[in-house]
């Protein structure tokens, strides 16, 4: 099987469950911990020395690389960021395309005079 056939099948089995969402995190969270590995390599920073400058130990910060952290959170992220010189950046990108925001937002209550 061809690589772009099995992740067409993957995204039919995903919507088909209706586990957009989930998938959806995981991909975000393996991006960040993919990104904040590279990084570390780029700076030449070993993983021992990274947790040095954490205050944490070595296994974290390979755990962490891996994706085996559960619940990695924006502050562990930003402390980890900031360790290697870099900041953080959030984007917030709209969950459907050709939707009107409106339609997501609570309905207005119109005010009536008394």
């Amino acid at each position: 099987m061809a690589k772009h056939d099995l992740m067409g099948w993957l995204d039919r089995e995903v919507s088909r469950r209706g586990r957009q969402k989930e998938v959806a995190a995981l991909l975000n969270e393996m991006m960040v911990q993919e990104q904040l590995a590279d990084l570390r390599r780029k700076r030449r920073i070993s993983q021992a020395r990274l947790a040095s400058l954490m205050g944490v130990k070595q296994p974290l910060i390979a755990r962490m690389e891996a994706g085996r952290v559960k619940n990695l959170t924006m502050a562990t992220i930003a402390r980890t960021a900031m360790a290697l010189g870099a900041r953080v950046e959030l984007r917030l990108k709209p969950l459907f395309r050709n939707k009107r925001a409106s339609a997501l937002s609570p309905k207005k209550r119109s005010r009536s005079s008394a």
